[in-house]
C-alpha cells in the first residue's frame, strides 16, 4: 500500500470520507455481491469501500471527479486488478456501457445526490439494485408515503422505478471530516419496466413535477400554472372519483399513474 498521506477533503465537493470498517461491511453485505457481480461505485474517495467491493465482486467501476483522489487511488490500486478507475463527473460520465445487472454501491456526494438519483433511475434497466449512502433527510423523502410532508417528486419517481427501504442510519462520527447532517443507507431494488412507451414515461414525469411545482396550491391550480388545461384535469379527477380541491401530496403513486392515463386518454 502507498504510504503517502491521502488528499484532504474539499468542502465544495461535499467530501466526507467514510472511515468506519463496520459500516463498510454492512454496506457490502446489503449489496449481496458475488464473484460474478459487476459494481458501479460513485465517489470512491480514499478507497475504503472500493477495496471491500473489489474483494466481494467480480469487477468494480469507480467514478471519481477529484483528480487528486483519482491519482491517489490509482497508486493504491496495483493490488486491485478488478477495478477500473474513471476520472469524471458521475452526472455526465457514460454509464450506458455498463453491463445489464450492474449493482450500484455508493456514498453519494450529498450536494448532487438528487440529480444523481434521477440519473441512475433513468438508467434503471441497467441496474438490478442500488445501495446508496445519502443524507438522512433524502432517505426519508425516498421512502415517504402520500400525505406526509416529506412526500414529493423524488418519492413518487423513485418509488415508480424501485422498491425502496431504509436499511440503517450512519452517525457523523463514521466520517472524516464529520458532516453536519445524519446519514442513512438505502436499498433500492429496481422494478421490472412498466411497459410504458418513452413518451408516456416523459409525460408521467412531467405531470408529477408539475403537480408538486406549487405545493401550497391545489393539484388543479398547480397543474394549471404549469400549462395544463384545468378543465381537462378536473375531468380526469372526476373520472377517478378524486376531489378537485386535493393537493399533490395526497395522491399515491398508483393514483398519479391513473391520472396520467386519464390525461393521455380523456375519453
Amino acid at each position: 500500500m502507498d504510504s503517502a498521506p491521502p488528499p484532504a477533503a474539499i468542502r465544495r465537493l461535499g467530501q466526507n470520507f467514510l472511515v468506519d470498517p463496520n459500516i463498510v461491511r454492512k454496506i457490502v453485505a446489503l449489496a449481496e455481491l458475488s464473484p460474478a457481480s459487476t459494481v458501479l461505485e460513485i465517489g470512491p474517495g480514499r478507497g475504503i469501500l472500493t477495496e471491500a467491493l473489489c474483494q466481494a465482486a467480480g469487477h468494480v467501476t469507480a467514478i471519481e471527479v477529484d483528480p487528486r483522489l483519482h491519482t491517489f487511488l490509482s497508486e493504491r490500486a496495483a493490488h486491485l486488478p478488478n477495478v477500473t478507475l474513471t476520472l469524471g463527473d458521475a452526472l455526465t460520465c457514460p454509464i450506458e456501457h455498463l453491463p445489464i445487472g450492474t449493482i450500484v454501491v455508493a456514498n453519494l456526494p450529498y450536494y448532487i445526490s438528487t440529480p444523481l438519483l434521477f440519473r441512475l433511475l433513468a438508467h434503471g434497466n441497467r441496474f438490478v439494485r442500488m445501495v446508496l449512502m445519502l443524507q438522512n433527510e433524502v432517505a426519508d423523502r425516498l421512502i415517504a408515503k402520500a400525505g406526509t410532508s416529506e412526500y414529493g417528486v423524488l418519492s413518487v419517481m423513485a418509488q415508480y422505478h424501485a422498491q425502496i427501504s431504509k436499511a440503517f442510519k450512519v452517525s457523523p462520527q463514521c466520517f472524516r471530516p464529520r458532516p453536519e447532517v445524519d446519514s442513512a443507507v438505502v436499498l433500492l431494488r429496481v422494478l421490472e419496466p412498466r411497459g410504458r412507451r418513452s413518451e408516456q414515461e416523459q409525460q408521467f414525469s412531467s405531470l408529477v413535477r408539475a403537480a408538486f411545482a406549487h405545493r401550497r396550491k391545489t393539484l388543479v391550480n398547480s397543474l394549471k400554472n404549469e400549462g395544463y388545461d384545468s378543465k381537462h384535469v378536473e375531468t380526469a379527477l372526476t373520472k377517478l372519483h378524486l376531489s378537485p380541491s386535493l393537493r399533490a401530496e395526497t395522491l399515491t403513486l398508483e393514483q398519479f399513474l391513473e391520472l396520467a392515463q386519464c390525461m393521455e386518454d380523456p375519453t
